[in-house]
């Protein structure tokens, strides 16, 4: 706990991070800007499992909207770059050195790490979240809202489904992390660890794609980033959800273990 703290403050202390959760901001206030100056027309995209294109209607589902547009690149993108800092760019200033002088261990060092990484994203998605939900409410209100089996759900039971949904986003992009982490403990350059990690994610949204790869789908995890969608249908279909969230344990447990494996074994003062 103590090493966490200590990069806690490190993290508050940094302008970049509040660059970063300012950008996560910025997305759900000007998707309400342009759904508010477009509230009139009629001929708008359905978007991702039409939620997006309710959001036009209700403020409550603006949330949804503004997570479902950052997950598919801008989320992923962020992840990779705070999993990708915490550690090589300690290596590229040269102060992981400074760290290991004291009476810790690597995991607990790589731990403190990836820890401090989750807390970023947790705070960038609850911006999002409010930042959706506040924007939303001022614009259109927050209504009952239809789910997309047609059931009609009230306003604090659809935030309650946003949560879960949140939630599930939240493990899921926690795989791009571990990866961008992973990548930090074979090279000192915080760059070069976040391009890999998010040129695997790209890769493997490419492969997921094409129906020739349908084999592969089950075993990628960026795959299984959408089940949160299960959760707006009565009854909720559970099992893309849990299938998801195993597959997403799995990924950040492999990775993370290959990252303890490498990074207790790597040479600091080269």
């Amino acid at each position: 706990m103590k090493l966490l703290r200590r990069e806690l403050t490190k993290l508050f202390a940094q302008k970049r991070s509040y660059v970063g959760w300012g950008g996560l901001l910025a997305v759900p206030l000007l998707i309400t800007l342009a759904f508010y100056l477009n509230r009139n027309n009629h001929h708008h995209d359905n978007g991702p499992g039409g939620v997006i294109s309710l959001a036009f209607h209700n403020g409550l589902l603006m949330p949804l909207a503004s997570v479902a547009m950052l997950s598919a690149f801008l989320l992923p993108l962020l992840a990779s770059m705070v999993g990708a800092y915490q550690l090589a760019g300690e290596s590229e200033t040269g102060t992981i050195k400074t760290w290991l002088m004291h009476s810790i261990t690597r995991g607990g060092v790589l731990a403190s790490k990836w820890g401090v990484a989750v807390i970023y994203v947790i705070i960038g998605l609850a911006l999002v979240f409010v930042g959706g939900l506040a924007a939303g409410a001022l614009a259109f209100g927050l209504h009952a809202q239809p789910l997309l089996s047609g059931q009609t759900v009230g306003v604090t039971h659809w935030l309650g489904l946003s949560l879960v949904a949140y939630l599930y986003v939240l493990v899921g992009v926690i795989c791009v992390l571990s990866l961008a982490l992973l990548f930090a403990t074979v090279t000192n350059s915080s760059l070069s660890a976040a391009i890999g990690a998010l040129v695997v994610f790209i890769v493997m949204n490419i492969l997921g794609a094409f129906s020739y790869f349908d084999f592969l789908k089950p075993y990628l995890f960026t795959s299984h980033l959408d089940a949160w969608q299960s959760l707006l249908s009565q009854p909720v279909a559970w099992h893309p959800i849990v299938t998801g969230l195993i597959t997403f344990a799995i990924y950040i447990a492999a990775l993370m273990a290959a990252a303890w494996f490498l990074f207790r074994r790597k040479d600091i003062l080269v």
